[in-house]
């Protein structure tokens, strides 16, 4: 069973995703719960209410109840799994926590997510925490989510949120729109399954939204010291009836961009797993060995005109030769008529 972890954190703040109201964040602001980096201590910081802490941490309850929050994913989607960090919080963690969430399209106001005529569904029961940890939880259900109720039991701190899930886009919208789409893209339900390393920057980068910050906000691969090429395997939110045109992004790596790269294509249809022996399925090539340069965005249209990638396509495999980094990988497609059903067809 994959780690789900191994998904898209759809609360992330590079998606989207906020903390929208908190009814008590007195010590330590709701907006912490989603900073992207990892928790930190600081010795001897403190504030004129208390000591300096890097999360959500509400005050002390003197009255029965609960503190809370809501959370608006950046990305809707079904969540499989979530991890409370409650990092440095040793003597002011909470008991226990709990999840809900609704479906609430557009962009509902805090007024109207408050508001008692809202319906939360649970999808985490009430469950225990233990302090300056990694608390991971397994969240089942299939209902597609925009937005989450997270309860904390009775009050205390939690140094970070994430939502893990398979993003779930309003296809009906997106075929409205018409035109070509970026069908790898996090926000279209593409997801990197695996790669061959991605020791300095991961996977998931390659498909994030906007351009890269730097370096460290691309994929990137070690040094390799023998023979080989490194990879990767993209799952395309949908099945792609054509490949019009590729962006291969390598802005911020100069000294440490791949020589080349190429791409490939399979159709798996539906329920492909992500522990398949990628290298015994028949690839279709999309775009042959090309030569790369350093901090440039290459477009390949022309490249690709001869390639067979009519007979539709659900997976791609992007090589990269030997080795490096890559900030982004952009895959413009033409959606099957069966693709818009489902999105995965």
């Amino acid at each position: 069973m994959t780690d789900f972890t191994e998904l898209i954190d759809l609360a992330s703040e590079r998606l989207g995703g906020a903390v929208l109201y908190a009814n008590d964040d007195f010590f330590a602001p709701k907006e912490n719960l989603l900073k992207p980096g990892a928790p930190v201590w600081r010795e001897g910081l403190y504030t004129d209410r208390g000591k300096w802490m890097d999360g959500w941490e509400s005050r002390r309850r003197r009255t029965p109840g609960f503190d809370w929050c809501v959370v608006r994913l950046g990305l809707p989607g079904r969540v499989r799994g979530v991890v409370v960090d409650t990092s440095y919080f040793r003597g002011n963690y909470p008991e226990q926590c709990s999840l809900e969430a609704c479906a609430v399209e557009g962009q509902p106001t805090v007024e109207e997510l408050t508001d008692e005529s809202n319906r939360w569904a649970k999808i985490l029961a009430r469950s225990p925490l233990q302090g300056d940890s990694q608390n991971s939880f397994d969240v089942k259900g299939d209902s597609r989510v925009t937005h989450l109720r997270f309860k904390i039991y009775p009050d205390g701190g939690v140094a970070r949120l994430r939502v893990y899930g398979e993003v779930s886009p309003d296809w009906s919208r997106i075929i409205e729109r018409g035109g070509e789409i970026d069908l790898a893209a996090v926000e279209h339900g593409g997801l990197v399954l695996a790669c061959s390393d991605m020791f300095f920057g991961h996977r998931h980068n390659l498909i994030m939204p906007g351009r890269a910050a730097d370096m460290s906000d691309g994929w990137e691969t070690k040094r390799r010291r023998g023979p080989g090429h490194d990879w990767a395997v993209v799952k395309l939110g949908a099945r792609a009836r054509a490949i019009k045109r590729i962006e291969v992004d390598t802005s911020h790596f100069k000294g440490n961009y791949p020589d080349a790269c190429s791409l490939e294509a399979t159709d798996l249809g539906e329920g492909a797993a992500g522990d398949l022996d990628w290298s015994s399925l028949a690839w279709r090539k999309v775009l042959p060995r090309m030569k790369l340069q350093a901090h440039t965005r290459h477009l390949f249209e022309d490249e690709i005109r001869g390639a067979k990638v009519t007979m539709g396509a659900t997976h791609l495999r992007f090589r990269i030769y030997p080795d490096g980094g890559v900030s982004r990988l952009r895959v413009y497609c033409e959606l099957g008529a069966d693709s818009a059903a489902t999105g995965r067809s």
